[in-house]
């Protein structure tokens, strides 16, 4: 696990698609911690 962003707080809007997801994951991967939304819960 990559720490770069470790302690750093990422907001993340269309986190439920494509494009969104694969930066929410990124980030997240990099330590950050990652704040999600999406139009519809199902998509999260």
């Amino acid at each position: 696990m990559d720490n770069r962003l470790a302690g750093k707080v990422a907001v993340v809007t269309g986190a439920g698609r494509e494009i969104g997801k694969g930066i929410a994951l990124g980030l997240a991967a990099a330590g950050a911690d990652v704040v999600i939304a999406s139009r519809t819960l199902e998509q999260v």
